[in-house]
């Protein structure tokens, strides 16, 4: 996996109070910029390029976290569909350009974003999983079956991997596991949602989505959201260290993926997707 780990840290002098007793240390802490996303896409004839995001991120992996964004949000289902990405202006910087292809349509994803947020008066959660019911590629992700056992591995291997988080306690991770619980790849943010679209946007630009035979384990709670982004990625297994939401349920449920939570000490919640769970 290559994940150094120094663009994800900063240094601070600063004073340490412990028991009425107090130091100047050198603390390592997250790193945080923003990063803006823009796109480049055609309309019939002609291309047009325009803002798209603006995330606050950790630096690294930018070209990944753009690519997974753009799978989560809908927009892409495909590597083929994102001819170039590259950064602009002097490196490091803090603004990425997407240049897809003429076969993605953006003004009518936009539309059915715009359609939805207008008709649903704040998005409850009802319309919130219609909506995405609406925009979900058509993946088979019914196949994959695994033991506790496996998913009960994958805190501790998890951990192993997390340099940043073991220099700085501050940062999200999200892994990509397979059928035996070996961590494959892993990407450190600032940001959960951040982390796990860096590791989407990594398999789509590998080629690998579906994920139809893997897990995606996270060091954070799970909610809608990160549901989401499964479903988009076609993963059919999502786990977590920490809890989940009630719409993150739900939405698990209705479309049949395998949700975990408090991933530890050799136990787990199953909220949705017991029957992917087997002994040996």
């Amino acid at each position: 996996m290559d994940n150094a780990s120094e663009p994800l840290i900063r240094r601070f002098d600063v004073k340490r109070i412990s028991q009425d007793q107090s130091e100047r240390i050198v603390d390592s802490v997250a790193a945080e910029e923003p990063l803006g996303i823009r796109i480049t896409y055609w309309v019939k004839e002609s291309q047009r390029t325009e803002s798209l995001a603006v995330t606050m991120r950790t630096p690294g992996h930018d070209q990944e976290l753009a690519a997974g964004f753009l799978l989560s949000e809908g927009i892409v289902v495909k590597c083929d569909d994102i001819l170039a990405i590259r950064s602009l202006g002097v490196k490091p910087s803090n603004e990425i350009a997407v240049e897809l292809a003429s076969s993605v349509d953006v003004d009518t994803w936009r539309m059915r974003r715009n359609n939805f947020v207008g008709a649903s008066c704040g998005i409850c959660g009802k319309r919130s999983r219609e909506a995405l019911t609406r925009e979900l590629p058509e993946y088979s992700i019914d196949e994959l079956r695994i033991t506790p056992e496996v998913v009960e591995r994958l805190p501790a291997a998890l951990i192993a991997s997390q340099s940043g988080f073991a220099q700085t306690g501050g940062l999200h991770a999200a892994a990509l596991a397979n059928e035996s619980g070996e961590i494959e790849q892993m990407f450190e943010d600032i940001g959960r949602h951040n982390a796990l679209d860096k590791l989407l946007g990594w398999c789509l630009l590998q080629g690998r989505i579906p994920l139809s035979r893997n897990i995606l384990f996270l060091s954070s709670r799970s909610s809608f959201e990160l549901v989401q982004k499964a479903l988009m990625a076609g993963a059919p297994v999502l786990a977590a260290i920490g809890g989940t939401s009630s719409l993150a349920i739900e939405t698990a449920r209705e479309h049949g993926i395998t949700l975990l939570g408090f991933v530890r000490s050799g136990r787990m919640n199953v909220y949705s997707g017991d029957w992917r769970l087997h002994s040996n």
